[in-house]
């Protein structure tokens, strides 16, 4: 099992990348992720959107109190 400290750590590392990620799609319509994995249809950018995502979850549950 993954320490909470750990786990904590590893969320917040997924949620800055995706926040800075769209960030520079706002404002230069530039796609970090896609460009790396080669485009947004590929399989390594889907994963790293899917971690993001369920790295969001993870956060809002602890943030409305279902997780503890």
């Amino acid at each position: 099992m993954i320490q909470k400290n750990t786990m904590g750590m590893v969320v917040g590392i997924l949620l800055v990348v995706g926040g800075l990620n769209w960030a520079l799609v706002g404002l230069f319509n530039l796609d970090v992720v896609a460009t790396i994995f080669g485009g947004t249809a590929a399989l390594g950018s889907k994963a790293v959107y899917t971690l993001i995502g369920l790295a969001a979850i993870y956060k809002l549950a602890k943030m409305v109190g279902i997780m503890k």
